[in-house]
């Protein structure tokens, strides 16, 4: 059966990885179809959350919130599969209310919001873990560990270099957003080095883009073998985050889990992303979506379908499309 779809037309450029380029105002081809010509029913849906669900100013917006509960009211579970931290992700899904457990920290991390139960946990082993900050210190790496996967997380940082901005903020941040548990969410200690003796969820770096890209080779050419390595960038911003966990893990796994205790197929999975920390969910969930605001690496994932950026409700766009006019 010869797929169709309405007359929305390739660019005819064709990207770095040779797969064809379209116009990022038009959905892809070819959509998900059945042996009967009709779409596959999507029973999971698998959202990132930075630069994805929430807008640019780390928001809902009223209509994606209005897709989801409408997604909801048809049967359709929702999972957030997310890099952030539990902690950091977990006062989203308390307020939205959603039933499945927070796939967190890039898939390392999956638990229950309200009981704080662990479903799994990937743990960074702790020698790969004192590697990581051996070596991203050698490089001029300031250095996080997340911890705590038993309870509601916490964050473990011992210096801020003067010139990272970067991480000043996101420490910051990290501390606001928890306002009176803040002191349970972040811990400044003497020395991250005393202190890891024991394996921690993950490691992670925070800086300006450019230093995160140099940084994440570094390690990638000296520690590929042993970890991996998740960068988020966001340029706009002039932020970056490396994230390095263990080699099981991504947000792919987390969410072939959480599909299999449903019996619900890959087919049957929608997953939305923008960062290259998405791209092996993008490419495992039967119906990948890319936002326009995405890395361009997102955008040349054969089959992806493209949607409009986070600020112009992307989410709710590719619900409405492919869940509720289906």
């Amino acid at each position: 059966m010869k797929e169709q779809c309405d007359s929305r037309k390739e660019t005819g450029v064709k990207g770095k990885l040779g797969k064809r380029k379209y116009s990022p105002l038009f959905t892809l081809c070819p959509f998900p179809f059945t042996l009967f010509g009709q779409f596959m029913s999507i029973r999971l849906l698998a959202l990132d959350l930075d630069g994805t669900l929430l807008n640019s100013r780390g928001k809902l917006s009223e209509r994606s919130r209005l897709a989801l509960n409408q997604a909801r009211e048809r049967g359709v579970r929702i999972a957030l599969v997310t890099g952030r931290r539990f902690r950091d992700a977990r006062p989203i899904a308390l307020e939205l209310g959603l039933d499945l457990p927070l796939i967190s920290h890039n898939g390392a991390l999956t638990k229950h919001v309200q009981t704080l139960e662990t479903v799994a946990a990937i743990l960074l082993p702790l020698e790969a873990a004192r590697e990581v900050l051996r070596v991203g210190r050698r490089a001029g790496g300031d250095v996080m560990v997340s911890d705590d996967p038993d309870g509601a997380g916490l964050l473990v940082y011992d210096h801020v270099s003067g010139d990272n901005r970067a991480l000043a903020e996101y420490i910051r941040w990290a501390r606001t957003v928890h306002g009176d548990d803040s002191g349970d969410a972040v811990r400044q200690v003497d020395s991250l080095d005393d202190y890891l003796d024991h394996a921690p969820i993950h490691v992670a770096f925070s800086g300006h883009c450019e230093p995160m890209r140099r940084l994440a080779e570094t390690l990638k050419s000296e520690l590929g073998s042993l970890v991996k390595i998740f960068p988020t960038l966001y340029p706009p911003r002039d932020f970056g985050m490396l994230d390095i966990v263990h080699l099981d893990v991504s947000k792919a796994t987390g969410v072939a889990a959480a599909a299999a205790e449903l019996d619900i197929t890959h087919d049957e999975v929608m997953a939305i992303g923008d960062n290259l920390n998405d791209l092996e969910m993008l490419t495992w969930a039967g119906m990948a979506v890319a936002m326009a605001n995405a890395e361009p690496g997102l955008k040349e994932i054969a089959g992806v379908h493209l949607t409009a950026s986070n600020d112009e409700d992307g989410v709710a766009m590719a619900i409405e499309r492919f869940v509720l006019q289906s």
